[in-house]
């Protein structure tokens, strides 16, 4: 009598098996594509496709009931979209704009209009000053005269040169973190961070590269640039080779949610918070991609004037980084140590046999 066929050694059987849980395999890991698609429409799209100004500062220069009048008839007409205030002379606008405190200031001289602007804060911004204030100079039938007191350059026109300068830092930076952690398996932490701090080293100076004599963006400063391009870099590779421990294949979702999704839509590259919403424009505040995109601008556009704020945004996120790195090492540590102690139960569970 044949014995019955067993459904574990039968390869019919076996293949179903192996081919389902194949399928099952690659769906899982689809997962990540599809959320990172799901999160980069909401992040961008919600961020992007509507800029809508909303108390952005200009000013109106000037003493007297009559440039009172204007402002406030600006302001009325404006409603939250403006922020209007009044400064005695046009050297405090000027040190208003330099400051990066405001977008533009208005001189309305009925002879000469005049409008101060600072490109090099944020295109877009001037741009909805520069509409604004040929509005009212065209009550006056008389043409606005634009003064720049931060301009460009003519290598970046729009200035948004820091910002694809950022794009191109953050994907060397935690593509390296996927690369580190599928590559360096069996590291130790120690090494594993060792090699994000060379990679941040190598990433910056590609960076430093692509903004000075590459493209140009960096007429001066190049430096200073590098410097912030190597904290930005560190911060990004220490967080991710610190999260990895714990989030092993979920860490490059993670990873493109804090410095893709949140990160480029916040930095101001493209908009200021000024025109973009409530979330988007809070962000702006510390996260690590305005560090780098405002710094950088401080840098070159304004004689490093408010760099110390953005800098110390940036060592803020190294020190995050610092800490995330020290989790992992904690729990490493409790690791081998849980390892150790069930090595050393086992050992003694085989005395016990022996003596028996």
């Amino acid at each position: 009598m044949n014995p019955a066929p067993n459904p574990a050694t039968n390869p019919v059987q076996q293949q179903p098996n192996a081919q389902a849980a194949s399928v099952r395999h690659v769906l899982v890991h689809l997962i990540t594509p599809l959320l990172m698609c799901i999160g980069m429409g909401l992040a961008y799209m919600s961020a992007f496709m509507v800029p809508h100004p909303h108390h952005v500062k200009v000013a109106v220069i000037g003493q007297g009931p009559q440039v009172t009048a204007v402002a406030q008839a600006i302001q009325s007409k404006a409603g939250d979209t403006l922020a209007v205030s009044t400064l005695p002379s046009t050297d405090a606008a000027v040190a208003r704009l330099h400051s990066r405190d405001l977008v533009g200031a208005f001189v309305p001289d009925p002879a000469k209009p005049q409008l101060y602007i600072a490109e090099g804060n944020s295109d877009s911004s001037a741009t909805v000053a520069a509409k604004v204030f040929t509005t009212v100079a065209a009550v006056e039938d008389k043409p606005l005269a634009v003064t720049d007191v931060a301009p460009t350059t003519a290598d970046d026109p729009t200035n948004s040169g820091p910002f694809f300068l950022m794009i191109a830092v953050s994907i060397g930076s935690y593509s390296a973190v996927a690369a580190i952690g599928a590559g360096a398996t069996g590291w130790s932490l120690k090494r594993k961070t060792a090699l994000a701090l060379g990679t941040a080293t190598a990433v910056s100076l590609i960076g430093a590269a692509l903004a000075g004599p590459v493209f140009h963006l960096a007429h001066h400063s190049l430096a200073g640039v590098w410097g912030l391009a190597w904290l930005y870099s560190a911060a990004i590779l220490l967080i991710g080779v610190g999260l990895h421990p714990f989030l092993k294949r979920w860490t490059t979702l993670v990873m493109m949610v804090l410095f893709v999704m949140l990160n480029f839509t916040s930095s101001g590259g493209l908009f200021q918070p000024e025109l973009q919403d409530g979330f988007f424009g809070g962000l702006h505040a510390f996260w690590n991609g305005a560090g780098l995109v405002e710094g950088v601008r401080s840098l070159l556009y304004f004689g490093g004037t408010g760099l110390a704020r953005h800098a110390w945004t940036l060592v803020g996120w190294v020190g995050v980084g610092a800490l995330t790195v020290g989790a992992a090492a904690v729990a490493e540590r409790r690791h081998r140590v849980s390892d150790s102690e069930t090595e050393a139960e086992a050992e003694e569970e085989l005395e016990e046999l022996v003596a028996v």
